[in-house]
């Protein structure tokens, strides 16, 4: 098997945050070997580094154990950290160029330009049913969007911390939505203070019930707010995620009213 690294990230305790795999130079792999590297591996993804001939310049892709993803965050942060460099990292992705500061086992990481537009009605009808949730359960606050900063995630905010808890839902009938409008994750969340969320995130389509940490999906939710008006100097906002699942994280969004990239920082520990 290649040689994969282990790093937890949004975490500095190894049985929190979210797993992922990390092969630091994954040249003269092919897709097949890194997809069948990622499913041997389990977690939701693997990142594979190509080192380019330039100092801290490198390609990277992901695989989650079904299918290659454009970008994921909290895999970013784990090869970030397991570079072991201090500095700037510039990461060539399939979504586009991503750059990161790091040091000390912490990253953070700037995003594409973000995006964000209403989901239309039927799409929001279709989330509810495969959720088993109703119309009553969202927060008028926050209306659905499709939102992207790299990856493509469906944002929906719940009124009540109880109703994100109980989370039980039709894994195939989601992944299809999802699957339908070229998105990864639902980013499902509940605002707990002025500038603190909780979030959790099912990863249908990458074969994952749920994500304990999602980088991306937390930077399309910093474009997301951006997009509502609700950034109007600059914010950082904290999500709290995989609580629920027994493997606590934390993320810490960034986000500025002149500029649509966004950032997000994170610990990352080696497993």
């Amino acid at each position: 098997m290649t040689d994969v690294l282990r790093y937890s990230a949004f975490t500095t305790d190894p049985t929190g945050g979210n797993p992922a795999g990390v092969v630091l130079d994954a040249t003269g792999l092919d897709d097949a070997a890194m997809l069948a590297t990622a499913a041997e591996v389990g977690y939701s993804e693997t990142a594979f580094v190509f080192p380019r001939a330039e100092a801290n310049e490198f390609d990277v892709r992901y695989f989650s154990p079904l299918v290659e993803v454009p970008f994921c965050g909290h895999a970013t942060v784990a090869t970030a950290v397991a570079l072991g460099t201090t500095g700037t990292l510039r990461f060539h992705t399939p979504a586009g160029l991503v750059e990161i500061e790091t040091g000390n086992g912490v990253a953070t990481l700037t995003s594409v330009p973000s995006s964000s537009e209403p989901a239309p009605e039927e799409d929001v009808e279709t989330a509810l049913k495969a959720l088993r949730w109703s119309a009553e359960d969202l927060d008028p606050r926050y209306p659905p969007h499709w939102a992207s900063a790299g990856g493509r995630h469906l944002v929906l905010a719940t009124k009540t911390r109880a109703r994100l808890k109980d989370l039980d839902y039709d894994f195939d009938a989601l992944a299809d939505l999802l699957r339908a409008n070229d998105a990864l994750t639902a980013q499902l969340v509940f605002q707990r203070e002025e500038d603190v969320f909780d979030a959790r995130d099912p990863f249908p389509v990458g074969g994952v019930v749920e994500d304990p940490a999602t980088g991306a999906a937390a930077l399309a939710f910093g474009g997301y707010l951006r997009a509502l008006g609700l950034v109007t100097a600059p914010r950082t906002i904290t999500i709290h995620q995989g609580v629920d699942m027994g493997r606590p994280s934390e993320l810490t969004v960034d986000v500025r009213p002149d500029d649509a990239r966004v950032r997000v920082t994170g610990a990352a520990v080696r497993i």
